[in-house]
């Protein structure tokens, strides 16, 4: 149950980011798990969420997760270090793992990151 409760509580902040950041309604649509692997490694695994936009100009979605920054030894550092992802899907964004892929290639993820 208390799972249940805080993949709501995170769906509702990413709901919140999205409407701030890209000033449009945001409907959550979905949960997509996506773990992208390259050369045998993982390099991010976590849940992807999956809003329709209401009178954005440019996307009708958006995907959405949130990642714990990690420090040394892989140990996070504090509840603040929490970075919220927001990628529209616009050309060539199509789905949760090209959400995903883009974020990597264009830094906004780190690599070698897990999120769960």
């Amino acid at each position: 149950m208390r799972k249940r409760q805080e993949k709501c509580d995170s769906a509702r902040l990413l709901q919140r980011v999205i409407q701030q950041r890209h000033r449009c309604e945001a409907i959550h649509r979905e949960s997509v798990h996506v773990h992208e692997v390259l050369d045998g490694q993982t390099i991010w695994e976590g849940n992807v969420e999956v809003f329709d936009l209401k009178d954005h100009a440019e996307a009708e979605r958006c995907y959405a997760w949130s990642h714990r920054e990690e420090g040394m030894n892989g140990h996070v550092l504090n509840s603040e270090n929490m970075r919220l992802i927001t990628v529209l899907g616009k050309r060539p964004v199509d789905s949760p793992e090209m959400a995903v892929r883009t974020a990597i290639f264009f830094d906004v993820q780190p690599m070698l990151a897990t999120s769960k």
